[in-house]
């Protein structure tokens, strides 16, 4: 889910980046993602939790950056919208722990898959919110 969870808060970041003088509504945002507002709430509340973004309930409410997009890496939207999961995912199931594979698949998968996310977070710290935005 990561996949889709990075590229909805990349969405919503890039849109509160252009328009960083409003507060923008959920529905607003959904209309550009052409998605449901309640996809979007979800992710608001991650990027809030995570101190990128304020928000502010009421009629001219919404949300807004709460740092300049200048000083916010994509890296940092990446490690919100991942949380503890992988890009990758490894299986769920516990594989047979008297076979030569099963009993060491897991944890050599999970090096593998924890320098993946790595190697995507050092690609993504190189390029600011602001950068990724003057592109449109």
């Amino acid at each position: 889910m990561i996949k889709t969870k990075f590229s909805i808060a990349i969405h919503i970041m890039t849109l509160l980046a252009m328009y960083k003088e409003d507060w923008m509504n959920s529905i607003l945002i959904a209309e550009s993602l052409n998605i449901n507002p309640v996809l979007v709430r979800k992710e608001i509340a991650a990027l809030k939790a995570g101190g990128l973004v304020e928000s502010k309930e009421g009629k001219n409410g919404g949300v807004k950056l709460l740092i300049d997009a200048n000083k916010i890496r994509l890296s940092d939207i990446f490690k919100i919208a991942k949380g503890t999961d992988t890009v990758l995912s490894p299986l769920k199931n516990k594989p047979n722990p008297n076979c030569r594979v099963g009993k060491q698949i897991n944890s050599k998968m999970d090096t593998i898959l924890e320098d993946i996310d790595t190697a995507i977070s050092k690609e993504l710290e190189k390029q600011t919110l602001e950068e990724f935005m003057n592109q449109f």
